[in-house]
C-alpha cells in the first residue's frame, strides 16, 4: 500500500510542475503523525469532549457550543441518519457525534494506541498535524465547498476545544470541478485528470493542451465558482494563451529593434512602479477576494496593447508608442505573468506532443489563424503559421481568400 501511495504522491508533483505549481513548504503525512492524534484525542477526553464507546472513540458535539459557526447549521435542526449510515449500529451517545479513533476491523490497516488498534477519524488527522506543523492558528484554511460540513465544520469543533483558541482566521473554499455542467465523477463517464488534459487523453478535446492555456483556465474563473471543463472552454482558453503568450515574447521579437538593452531583456525583470494604472488595478483586483478574473484583464489589456504595437512595428516601420513606453508595457506584463505563474520562453515553449496533428486538430487551427486574420491580429496569426510550419505543415493563402495546406515530405 505504502508502495502506491507513494507512486501517486510522485506522479501528482509531476503534474502539478508542469502546471508551474510551485511547492509546498511541508508536505506532512498522517502516518508520521499518529503520537500527535494520539495526544490531540486524549486531551478532548480530558476535557470531556470526547469519550471511547464499542472500541471507537466519538467527539461529545453537544459539548461545543459553537458547533456549526462555519456551515450556519445548528445542532437542533441537524437531521439524524442524513448521511446515510446506520447510526442505530454504532455505540454514540448523540448520532451527531464523529469518530476521533475508528477500532481496527479485518483487512483495514491499524495502529496501536490507547484505545487499541484502529485508525484515525477524517477530521482528527487534519486539526493534528495543523497544530504539529503550524500551531494552534493557521491564517488561512482552504478546501473545496464540499468541505464546510461537516469536514471544517468538525475540524473547528476539535481544535477549538483542546486549545482554546480560533483554528483558522480566514477560509477559502472553492467551487467543485464540473464537465459539461455535470459532476465529474468515473459513474458518469466524465472523469479525467489533468494528465489526460496535458497528453491528449481527454475524449473531450483529444489534442495535448499547453500546461499554461490550462493553469490560465483556471485562473479566468473565481476560485469561489465552479469550474466547467468544455471543449470550448478548453480551446478558449488556448486562444487566450496565445494571445498573452504574444504578449509576454514581444521583447524577445521587437526589443532588438526598439533600441532596447540586453540587461532590459532578462525574463525575470525588476517589479515595476506600483503606483501605475496598471499595478494599481492589478491589485485592487487581487486584493478583492482573489479576483483573478479582474486581474486577468489588466494582463489582457497590455498584451494586446502589445500585439497592436508589433503589428505596427513590423507593418508600418515603427511604433505608436516610445520604446520607453512599450518596454514599461512589456516589462509590468511579465511581473504580473509572473506573479500569476504564467510563464513562456522564446525558443521550445510548444506542447512535446504537437508533432502528430491529425487533420482535424489541423483545421482547427487554420480556422484560428482565419480568425485572428479577420480580427487583425496578425501576431497570432503568425504565431499559428510558425507552429504549424514546426511541425511540417505549410499554408497556402490563395487569392481568392481560400486556404490550404499539404504537410512537407
Amino acid at each position: 500500500m505504502a508502495a502506491i501511495s507513494e507512486r501517486y504522491i510522485q506522479r501528482y508533483f509531476e503534474d502539478m510542475h508542469r502546471l508551474k505549481v510551485m511547492d509546498a513548504d511541508e508536505y506532512p503525512r498522517v502516518t508520521e503523525h499518529t503520537g500527535a492524534i494520539h495526544e490531540l484525542i486524549g486531551q478532548l477526553e480530558a476535557k470531556g469532549y470526547a469519550y471511547a464507546a464499542g472500541g471507537d472513540v466519538y467527539y461529545r458535539v453537544a459539548q461545543f457550543a459553537d458547533y456549526g459557526q462555519l456551515s450556519g447549521r445548528s445542532l437542533a435542526t441537524m437531521q439524524a441518519g442524513a448521511s446515510g449510515r446506520d447510526l442505530a449500529a454504532t455505540a454514540k451517545a448523540n448520532p451527531a457525534d464523529f469518530a476521533l479513533w475508528k477500532g481496527a476491523k479485518p483487512g483495514e490497516p491499524a495502529w496501536d494506541s490507547p484505545w487499541g488498534a484502529g485508525r484515525p477519524g477524517w477530521h482528527i488527522e487534519c486539526s493534528a498535524m495543523i497544530r504539529a506543523r503550524l500551531g494552534a492558528t493557521i491564517d488561512i484554511h482552504g478546501g473545496g465547498g464540499d468541505l464546510v460540513f461537516p469536514h471544517h465544520e468538525n475540524e473547528i469543533a476539535q481544535s477549538q476545544a483542546a486549545n482554546g483558541k480560533p483554528l483558522a482566521n480566514y477560509w477559502l473554499h472553492n467551487g467543485m470541478v464540473t464537465v459539461n455542467g455535470e459532476k465529474m465523477s468515473k459513474s458518469l463517464g466524465n472523469f479525467t485528470t489533468i494528465r489526460d488534459l496535458l497528453e491528449g487523453h481527454w475524449a473531450e478535446y483529444p489534442q495535448p493542451v499547453d500546461p499554461m492555456a490550462v493553469r490560465l483556465f483556471v485562473l479566468q474563473g473565481h476560485y469561489r465558482k465552479p469550474l466547467d471543463f468544455t471543449k470550448d472552454a478548453i480551446a478558449a482558453a488556448i486562444n487566450s494563451w496565445q494571445t498573452l503568450k504574444a504578449g509576454l515574447l514581444f521583447g524577445d521579437r521587437h526589443g532588438i529593434r526598439l533600441g532596447w538593452s540586453a540587461a532590459n531583456l532578462q525574463p525575470s525583470p525588476q517589479e515595476p512602479s506600483p503606483d501605475t494604472p496598471w499595478m494599481e488595478r492589478f491589485q485592487a483586483a487581487m486584493d478583492d477576494d482573489l479576483n483573478t478574473p479582474g486581474a486577468l484583464a489588466v494582463l489582457f489589456e497590455l498584451a494586446k496593447g502589445l500585439q497592436r504595437e508589433g503589428n505596427r512595428l513590423v507593418h508600418e516601420g515603427k511604433p505608436q508608442s516610445s520604446p520607453d513606453q512599450l518596454l514599461k508595457q512589456w516589462q509590468t506584463l511579465m511581473h504580473l505573468a509572473q506573479v500569476l505563474g504564467l510563464e513562456t520562453q522564446a525558443d521550445g515553449d510548444e506542447p512535446e506532443a504537437v508533432g502528430d496533428l491529425d487533420d482535424a486538430a489541423i483545421a482547427d487551427l487554420i480556422q484560428q489563424r482565419q480568425t485572428a486574420r479577420q480580427q487583425r491580429d496578425f501576431t497570432m496569426a503568425d504565431d499559428i503559421r510558425d507552429r504549424l510550419a514546426a511541425v511540417g505543415i505549410t499554408v497556402v493563402d490563395k487569392p481568392d481568400g481560400e486556404v490550404r495546406w499539404h504537410r512537407q515530405s
